[in-house]
């Protein structure tokens, strides 16, 4: 038995599926299927149940499972530890964020770090889940939170602004009660809400500030949204009234393993100075009033 065989094992066991551990193997199906019935021979017992509902696993699978995890996370150690060791400003890189603090505060100036370190192959990664750092799914990450897991070390570089947006245009011709776009996780209406605008009516609910952004632009009505978003939009303006603020910041963490690798602590630094610079966009002491 030998580490691949692992990988398909457990691949498997948490997709119950063959399309599923496909897909996250990036293999088809079949290989899948496959590498799990050698395996399966070359042990003399069968690890899953083949059912209507997917792959179950057996008894015997089961007693595999904590055993094939411990292999899987010194593996991951091991990759993370010779990772840290290399001192190259050379090879791949991979830096993780949501796509608007990517799109509003690092893909502008990312030419200042490829133009200084042309030997480091960089790669975006936009998503608006969190990526593990621990298994390498990315090296550095960009996040904003009040704080972050303890595996991962980094700073906390600029405080995060708010404040209530909406468009030129709608702002100019509003009534009294000007419509409302909230997160679709608030339920009940924010203090911002209940002080000032009682009577409002709520016309849309989002789950992600690049769409409440959209929304605002095109005049559907006001919005609380992070200044770095907002500010950076010519067409939006700020309404003049006083939100509670937040306790959260514009963080760059990576895994405490590689903290030492010279590409990964280039990087960190022109992250850190590159949100340096934009510190008055991201507090939103320069946004335009209307």
């Amino acid at each position: 038995m030998n580490w691949d065989d692992l990988r398909f094992f457990l691949a498997l066991a948490r997709n119950n599926s063959v399309s599923g551990a496909g897909r996250e193997l990036n293999v088809k199906h079949t290989t899948v299927a496959r590498r799990i019935a050698a395996l399966e021979e070359q042990l003399g017992s069968r690890l899953f149940d083949r059912t209507p509902g997917g792959y179950s696993l057996t008894q015997v699978g089961e007693n595999l499972i904590p055993h094939a995890i411990d292999i899987e996370e010194h593996v991951h150690d091991a990759d993370r530890e010779v990772f840290g060791m290399d001192a190259q400003l050379s090879g791949p890189l991979k830096l993780a964020s949501s796509y608007d603090l990517l799109s509003r505060l690092i893909t502008p100036y990312i030419h200042k770090f490829t133009d200084k370190y042309p030997a480091v192959e960089l790669e975006l990664i936009s998503s608006t889940g969190l990526v593990d750092l621990g298994s390498r799914e990315a090296d550095i990450a960009l996040r904003i939170s009040p704080k972050p897991p303890e595996h991962l070390i980094g700073r906390k570089v600029v405080p995060l602004g708010h404040g209530i947006y909406g468009s030129e245009t709608y702002l100019t011709q509003q009534q009294k009660n000007p419509n409302l776009i909230l997160w679709s996780h608030e339920r009940s209406c924010p203090e911002w809400v209940t002080k000032h605008f009682p009577k409002s009516k709520i016309v849309l609910r989002v789950s992600e500030v690049m769409t409440m952004m959209e929304a605002t632009r095109n005049h559907l009505g006001l919005a609380r949204m992070p200044c770095y978003v907002a500010d950076a939009d010519p067409r939006l303006r700020r309404v003049d009234i006083p939100v509670t603020p937040s306790d959260w910041s514009v963080w760059v963490l990576s895994h405490k393993d590689l903290r030492d690798t010279a590409r990964v602590r280039a990087c960190r630094e022109f992250l850190v100075d590159t949100i340096e610079h934009q510190r008055a966009l991201i507090e939103g002491t320069a946004s335009c009033y209307i």
